[in-house]
C-alpha cells in the first residue's frame, strides 16, 4: 500500500469516527462539530477521488453554508449552548439487528463485486473547468434563478421563525 492509500484511510477513518459521534452524542453542540469533521472527511475523499468540483461544492456549501448556519443556529436559540438531547431508546436491538443485515449484505456486495480498476482516469473528465463553462453558458440562467428562490425560501424562513406567538 502507498502513502496515498494509508492517508485516503486515514480520512476513512475519521469521517467514520466523527459520524458516529454525530449520532451518539447527546450534547448538540459536540455533535455539530463531529458534522464538521464528517465533511471535512467527505470532501478530503472526493479530492482523493480527483473529484475536484465536488470537493470544492462540498468545503463551500456543506462547511461554509450549511455547517456554519446550523451552528449559529444551535448557538443562538434561546441562548442556550449546552442543550442535551434526549431521546427514549425504543426496540435498539431490533435496530441493531437491522444494522447488522444491512452491514453484512452491503460487505458481500462489495466482497463480491469485482471492480474495474483504472490505472489512470479517463481522459475526458468533466472537471471544474468545464463545469464551469456549463454553468457560465446555457445552465446560467437557471442557476441564478434557483439560488434567487433559495434566498427567498431561507428569508421566508427566517421570517416564520422569528415572528412572535400570539397565545
Amino acid at each position: 500500500m502507498d502513502l496515498a492509500t494509508v492517508i485516503f484511510y486515514v480520512f476513512v477513518l475519521i469521517t467514520l469516527g466523527s459520524a458516529a459521534v454525530v449520532v451518539v452524542s447527546r450534547n448538540i453542540v459536540r455533535a455539530a462539530f463531529a458534522l464538521l469533521f464528517t465533511l471535512f472527511g467527505v470532501a478530503a475523499m472526493y479530492a482523493f477521488l480527483m473529484a475536484d468540483f465536488l470537493a470544492v461544492t462540498q468545503l463551500l456549501v456543506y462547511v461554509g453554508g450549511i455547517l456554519v448556519l446550523l451552528i449559529f443556529g444551535v448557538m443562538l436559540t434561546n441562548r442556550q449552548i449546552s442543550v442535551d438531547i434526549k431521546t427514549g431508546t425504543v426496540q435498539t436491538w431490533l435496530a441493531a439487528l437491522i444494522v447488522a443485515a444491512l452491514g453484512g449484505t452491503l460487505a458481500g456486495i462489495v466482497w463480491s463485486t469485482q471492480w474495474n480498476i483504472l490505472s489512470q482516469p479517463p481522459a475526458e473528465t468533466a472537471g471544474a473547468p468545464k463545469i464551469g463553462e456549463m454553468f457560465l453558458g446555457s445552465y446560467l440562467l437557471p442557476f441564478e434563478i434557483a439560488s434567487a428562490v433559495l434566498l427567498v425560501a431561507l428569508i421566508g424562513a427566517a421570517l416564520i421563525a422569528r415572528r412572535e406567538r400570539t397565545s
